[in-house]
């Protein structure tokens, strides 16, 4: 619930700065009406962790929450590099770049998966607003709006959109961006290991009506080692774990 707030944008502190008075204005931001309420949702601590350590609607933070009910500025862009792993495209597709945050921890998981006789290939990475409209568009024509939505994102409520999110493919392209990839051995291996380098499954099985996805083996997000535990031990969404609902559509 919002809290009323009696002074909302301007905190007058009385004191001895200057001889006179200090006048402190609050910085505007760049989140919606329903973003500035994640975080007064979130601010809940749990007992061994603290949910507030990230921001979950700054677009550069770890946390940032992208779903139906939560949007990324439009025109956002993380810094984005090409990770030193096994693409699925030319290096200078747009789809082979993702956040320099994310960086690391996916080189580390691929080579990890590579020690264990695992192939992964990365299969698609960041998307600009742009891109992901013309993704949407054309399943849109395809399936019709409906169908589009439980698996597809508008622009500006796209997880790739942070940089933070990729889907993961085999190197055979077997069952690619298909359910039936949770059965193949890099699909295992994602589902028990990915939490250890800092992903999670973010559209989980049995979950789209709180995600308002289709369960996607494939799609793993990037939050960080220390969340990426927590809901992998709970089994959690980030909407469960943060209390913020659930984000089955746009309404």
């Amino acid at each position: 619930m919002r809290k009323i707030i009696t002074i909302s944008s301007i905190i007058i502190i009385l004191g001895l700065i200057g001889g006179g008075i200090y006048v402190y204005t609050r910085p505007e931001t760049t989140a919606t009406t329903n973003n500035s309420a994640v975080n007064e949702k979130a601010a809940t601590t749990e007992t061994g962790f603290n949910k507030q350590q990230y921001s979950l609607t700054d677009p550069t933070s770890i946390w940032i929450i992208a779903n139906k009910h939560y949007a990324l500025p439009i025109d956002y862009e993380p810094t984005l590099v090409v990770p030193k792993v096994k693409l699925r495209l030319a290096s200078t597709e747009q789809q082979m770049h993702i956040s320099k945050t994310a960086e690391p921890a996916i080189e580390e998981m691929f080579g990890a998966a590579k020690s264990e006789g695992v192939s992964l290939v990365f299969g698609s990475g960041y998307r600009s607003a742009a891109l992901q409209k013309q993704f949407y568009n054309d399943y849109v024509r395809q399936d019709g709006q409906a169908a589009a939505d439980t698996y597809s994102a508008r622009p500006g409520h796209s997880e790739h959109q942070t940089g933070l999110a990729l889907d993961v493919t085999s190197s055979d392209g077997q069952c690619h961006l298909e359910i039936c990839w949770e059965n193949t051995v890099e699909g295992k291996w994602i589902a028990a290991n990915s939490y250890k380098y800092g992903f999670i499954i973010r559209y989980p099985n049995g979950k789209d009506s709180i995600t308002g996805y289709q369960y996607e083996p494939w799609h793993i997000r990037y939050v960080g080692k220390d969340l990426a535990a927590e809901v992998h031990k709970t089994g959690q969404t980030l909407e469960e774990f943060f209390d913020l609902g659930a984000a089955p559509s746009y309404d």
